[in-house]
């Protein structure tokens, strides 16, 4: 039976195989599989493509929604960050020089509608695929990045928080980005060092209490420095991700990532769903005061049905 724990009950950690968050940087070799389902395993993805997802750390789908149901996400989109009570909520995170809404948290909560997108077969069979086991969302959010100055997200390993801040303990988490405008090459869509998820980054420097408070809106901790960053991008270089509204791109929790500032007038707009395997729940956090808020990283471990 899965462990279903409130958001103020933390297992104890178990044996720290991803040391971070010390007084230097340190690197270490991925100790779990990257795709977790034995060879063969029913599922939505053909076999060459889960190959060049352990190889590579990503997965692209042209269309894993149809247009008319882009239609229906960017308006639940718009109504969300156009609600004045969705603003004021602490699940929504707000852009510090425009003041307009950056992302909203726990969308699957928020929104019906949202909620049946983490239930849809193209998306939940996917991930249960790759992590071989049921999922629960650890994360679900909508990013908005408006045209004219919205800010980028710095390179990161987003497994390196999550074991952090939140408690996972292996590398069992996927995430996927679906497109819900056009991702051109110039309006700060998502880049990843292809290869990256192959070695743990442990960063340098101890988790302020509340870190989540600012580094929504800009990282501090957990930042690699600019010496592991060149060096991880010679050995791996950078992959920039574009396509049409309705496109996806699945990537491994450990994949080093991040986007740049969009300075167009072109708006680029996103759903991003975080899927953990119910045998990954999450425990106490492995260098941090204390877990960060259920609606950023979950701790109720019910299975998606």
């Amino acid at each position: 039976m899965t462990d279903v724990l409130t958001p103020t009950t933390a297992r104890e950690p178990k044996t720290d195989r991803y040391p971070t968050r010390g007084t230097a940087e340190v690197t270490t070799p991925r100790q779990d599989p990257v795709v977790w389902s034995v060879p063969g395993a029913p599922g939505p993805i053909e076999a060459p493509e889960l190959q060049g997802f352990e190889r590579n750390g990503f997965l692209t789908v042209d269309q894993l929604i149809t247009p008319d149901e882009v239609v229906l996400y960017r308006a639940e989109l718009d109504r969300l960050i156009n609600d004045p009570g969705v603003r004021a909520d602490e699940r929504s995170i707000i852009e510090p020089k425009s003041q307009d809404v950056r992302s909203v948290f726990e969308v699957h909560r928020m929104s019906e509608i949202f909620a049946q997108l983490v239930r849809d077969p193209r998306v939940v069979g996917r991930a249960r695929q790759i992590l071989g086991s049921d999922v629960y969302v650890h994360q679900s959010r909508i990013n908005v990045k408006p045209g004219f100055g919205a800010s980028g997200f710095y390179w990161h390993s987003d497994f390196e928080t999550w074991h952090a801040e939140d408690g996972l303990a292996s590398m069992r988490t996927v995430s996927v980005s679906i497109a819900l405008t056009e991702n051109l090459a110039t309006n700060g869509g998502l880049m990843i060092m292809p290869g990256s998820h192959k070695e743990f980054l442990g960063c340098a420097g101890e988790t302020p209490r509340d870190n989540y408070r600012q580094s929504l809106q800009m990282q501090g901790a957990g930042t690699p420095s600019d010496a592991a960053l060149t060096r991880i991008s010679e050995e791996h270089g950078i992959k920039l991700f574009t396509g049409n509204a309705g496109s996806a791109t699945w990537f491994d929790c450990n994949c080093m990532h991040g986007s740049g500032d969009n300075i167009t007038p072109y708006p680029r707009s996103n759903v991003f769903i975080v899927f953990n395997s119910v045998e990954n729940a999450a425990v106490a956090p492995f260098a941090a005061p204390v877990p960060r808020p259920d609606f950023i990283g979950a701790r109720d471990f019910t299975p998606v049905k």
